[in-house]
């Protein structure tokens, strides 16, 4: 995850999951990212960033992660969508409706 800059700042809906291996609600999502990543086809690139990694200390610090999981939509550099806590495929996937509406994306 180096180039996290580079992959937030560019023009395609970029997913981020915040998640820790030890946390059960972030278990709980693994298989609902899982399918929105297949099911959704390219339409946003899903990364997943583990908290416990030390070489993303310090993005973990610019986007204040205080619990996990927490999922961010990013475009061009900046948050359009913020979500601390599991939830199901079918909030994600309409997250992604109202943004890709809102942003004229897709």
């Amino acid at each position: 995850m180096k180039d996290f800059d580079k992959i937030i700042w560019r023009d395609a809906l970029t997913f981020v999951d915040f998640f820790a291996s030890w946390c059960g609600p972030c278990q709980m999502m693994h298989p609902v990212i899982d399918r929105f990543r297949v099911e959704m086809n390219g339409r946003a690139d899903v990364y997943a960033i583990d908290i416990d990694d030390r070489d993303m200390l310090e993005i973990i610090r610019r986007y204040n992660i205080r619990s996990v999981p927490t999922l961010i939509f990013f475009r061009r550099g900046e948050v359009l969508w913020r979500h601390s806590g599991a939830i199901g495929y079918e909030h994600l996937k309409s997250v992604l409706e109202e943004l890709e509406r809102l942003e004229r994306v897709g």
